[in-house]
């Protein structure tokens, strides 16, 4: 069985980066609510070690959230951070209070004493660049441990207690502020923890195929094919697994990009042998969405639409036992409230998300445990292209959405900028070297961080006659000499040129400057 870590949350916003730094030292771990850990669902996990998310609240309030006692019995080793260290601190025994000096950003940490989490990494006597978030402080540590680490802010930055394995970090080792973070949670999870980091996705690979084929047995597998990253994995894999006990179903929306359906269909149909029901339900999306101009309202229309479609071929087809689904580990995570209240909705145009009740079909969910640079990379692992696996997302209403503040018509989705007008086509192309790189094209993980960079030396002119105004704003004058509507003019200005950086959070993060 693979090596486990358990990250109990206490509602940090950047929890998730704990568990993505775990994986991607080939260790798998899961996140659970505080309140749903008992000293039952940690035998049942199994993990090698703990770790103790930060969170939003402060140990000095009565109904603080609490480190679930079976934890600190249970002889694994514990890792807290931010929150979860003063919790830990307060629960054995130490004291936390709020500071008057608090600490928010880039700190640094004076390393006074050597230890395990540290191992290769920090020196005593070094002076380490961390990211700090927190008002509370600790004032007084439990027996047994010791302070090895301390900021301006923080007289007890970093802790250890050896003989138990416990150790604490007032600030985040997750975030990339934190420049040898990831080198730190590997300490702890293979060093001190014992992991050994044999988690691949090929290892994933085999032991979903084997879960799928258990779950379903000799049943009937229906799934919606949209094109996207995960449901193309999803198909892919069941296929697998299952073979022709999987039928998959793609409604075209008439909302994709251009050429997508077409795309959908070879790749799928031809490539991989998959059966494959094609539904061409354009006329009745743009029927249905007739007048509709708000969004929101195009995103409801196109859900229900959605289901009724797919309801009514699943049952031309036969029916089916199994849904199957793209859901993914954060969908997993952020639709349960740590607090164990009600989730917020997240997205209303989740296409499949009336389905289940409605078809009476139990659910396959093979992506449920990956985050979605995860999903990437078992789809390559599986044999589809990188253009299809790499692809930028794009939303499920497509260009219902995109087409704001005005009704849809076949005239305005049939509107295509690489047709027409040849003067369009070198812009096209040069647009088209946006497109996300391969894995590892510029040295980051994934190629999402990679900077591209093109240089639009179109006049207003052309742009005036490159754009349908029907569907597109014709795009504000380039700031020149005269025009500086972004930067104030200074020693050094570039005129001429606009710098837009554009970051997007989460795993489809790109750089894209315009020159």
């Amino acid at each position: 069985m693979t090596d486990r870590v358990l990250i109990i949350d206490f509602g940090s916003q950047v929890t998730q980066l704990i568990a993505r730094r775990v994986r991607e030292s080939g260790v798998y771990c899961e996140i659970h609510p505080f309140n749903r850990v008992t000293a039952d669902s940690l035998a049942a996990f199994g993990p090698k070690g703990i770790i103790l998310s930060g969170g939003p609240s402060s140990v000095t309030e009565a109904e603080a959230p609490r480190v679930p006692q079976a934890v600190f019995e249970a002889g694994l080793p514990v890792l807290g951070i931010c929150y979860g260290q003063q919790a830990m601190v307060a629960q054995l025994g130490g004291k936390v209070a709020g500071s008057d000096h608090r600490e928010f950003g880039r700190a640094w940490v004076d390393v006074s004493g050597e230890c395990a989490l540290f191992q290769g990494v920090w020196t005593k006597g070094g002076r380490e660049q961390v990211w700090m978030s927190h008002g509370d402080r600790v004032e007084a540590l439990p027996e047994g441990f010791r302070v090895v680490g301390v900021s301006d802010g923080a007289p007890y930055a970093a802790i250890a207690d050896d003989s138990r394995r416990f150790y604490g970090v007032q600030f985040h080792p997750e975030v990339v502020h934190t420049p040898h973070g990831a080198q730190l949670l590997r300490n702890f999870t293979h060093g001190i923890a014992g992991c050994v980091g044999d988690w691949t996705m090929r290892a994933f690979r085999a032991q979903e195929i084997a879960k799928v084929r258990a779950q379903v047995g000799k049943g009937r597998v229906i799934c919606g094919l949209s094109g996207g990253v995960d449901s193309s994995v999803v198909a892919v894999l069941l296929h697998e697994a299952i073979g022709d006990q999987l039928t998959c179903v793609f409604v075209d929306t008439g909302f994709m990009r251009s050429g997508e359906s077409e795309q959908v269909v070879a790749m799928f149909r031809d490539r991989f042998n998959i059966r494959l029901i094609h539904r061409d339900a354009s006329d009745l999306f743009l029927e249905k969405l007739a007048g509709v101009t708000d969004p929101e309202r195009k995103r409801k229309i196109i859900g229900a639409t959605f289901i009724d479609v797919f309801d009514e071929e699943a049952t031309k087809a036969g029916g089916a036992d199994f849904l199957a689904q793209g859901t993914l580990y954060p969908d997993v995570i952020e639709s349960v409230s740590f607090t164990g209240g009600p989730s917020v909705t997240i997205k209303s145009h989740h296409n499949v998300g009336g389905l289940p009740d409605r078809m009476k079909m139990a659910l396959v969910e093979p992506l449920r445990e990956l985050f979605k640079d995860e999903v990437r990379a078992l789809g390559r692992e599986l044999g589809l292209p990188d253009d299809m696996v790499g692809r930028h997302p794009f939303p499920g209403p497509g260009l219902a959405i995109r087409i704001p503040g005005q009704e849809l018509t076949r005239d305005k989705l049939e509107f295509d900028l690489s047709r027409g007008d040849p003067q369009r086509r070198p812009l096209r192309r040069r647009l088209a070297s946006l497109r996300r790189p391969a894995a590892g094209a510029h040295g980051g993980r994934d190629g999402r961080f990679a900077l591209l960079r093109l240089r639009l030396r179109a006049t207003r002119r052309d742009l005036d006659r490159r754009h349908d105004r029907r569907l597109l704003p014709v795009p504000p004058r380039l700031p020149g000499p005269r025009r500086q509507p972004h930067h104030q003019r200074g020693q050094g200005h570039q005129s001429r040129h606009l710098r837009h950086h554009l970051e997007a959070a989460g795993d489809d993060r790109v750089g894209v400057r315009f020159q």
